[in-house]
């Protein structure tokens, strides 16, 4: 691996190209926080893609990729004089501090727990009015759901063990199958919203992200029924004109592969 020097030497070098972009590129030079900030949103997503594949070449790429944004939003704000990059970096290492008094100062943790409680507690000091008020609006409801949940757990409030929220979980699917059968569907989205919620939460207890989960599930379903498409076409058949029982012969050979 690289030395500490090398990898300033690195991020050196990416400042000066950067620099150097903005100041000859006609792209880069129109750029602004506003234009930037979907196509970060953009990367941050494909960065999940590659980690979700347990790619680790595509992670190191997609890394740079949020990297280079980091360094384009601080270029920007240097040219406004209100931030550059040493403000950013020494403002999260300020944070870091901060937030790890049991590492920087004489507080005494011993488990994970104390320290999510700590930091919440923290947060407060700071001036954020509620623990849930740094969880961002444009969250996924998935990830939303799951980060609220971490959140509220940081100062306490959560079940005791996973049996609980299993129970709650069936209670969960027993109130949404009642609304279901008296076909109330504004009762029914919002029981079925209770059963998500509460799936994300037995899923916590048992550690698995939920977000993960589906994703893998998704590319799962994908590769599968890719496959069914393959072979359909292969076999001269078609999707619309073929029977469920049909297609399961394919899809089952898919889950064999």
């Amino acid at each position: 691996m690289n030395s500490r020097q090398q990898q300033l030497e690195a991020f050196n070098r990416l400042l000066d190209i950067m620099d150097e972009l903005r100041e000859k590129c006609p792209w880069d030079k129109k750029q602004t926080l506003e234009s930037l900030r979907n196509l970060t949103i953009e990367e941050v997503y494909e960065l999940g893609d590659a980690i979700i594949e347990n790619d680790l070449n595509e992670v190191k790429k997609e890394l740079g990729d949020v990297l280079l944004h980091i360094v384009f939003y601080a270029k920007i704000g240097s040219e406004q004089k209100v931030f550059d990059m040493a403000d950013v970096a020494n403002a999260i290492s300020d944070k870091l501090i901060a937030r790890h008094p049991h590492i920087y100062g004489n507080e005494i943790v011993e488990t994970e727990e104390q320290v999510l409680q700590n930091w919440e507690k923290l947060k407060l000091k700071e001036g954020n009015k509620s623990v849930l008020g740094g969880v961002p609006k444009s969250l996924p409801g998935m990830v939303k759901a799951n980060r609220i949940q971490e959140k509220a757990r940081g100062v306490g409030f959560d079940w005791d063990n996973a049996d609980q929220v299993w129970e709650k979980v069936q209670e969960e699917l027993v109130e949404f199958q009642d609304e279901v059968l008296a076909k109330n569907h504004e009762n029914m989205e919002a029981e079925f919203g209770d059963v998500l919620f509460s799936l994300i939460n037995y899923a916590r207890f048992v550690n698995i992200n939920p977000e993960n989960a589906l994703e893998k599930t998704n590319a799962k379903f994908i590769k599968r029924f890719q496959y069914l498409e393959e072979k359909a076409k292969l076999d001269g058949k078609s999707l619309e004109n073929m029977t469920l029982e049909e297609m399961d012969v394919y899809w089952n050979e898919a889950k064999k592969i």
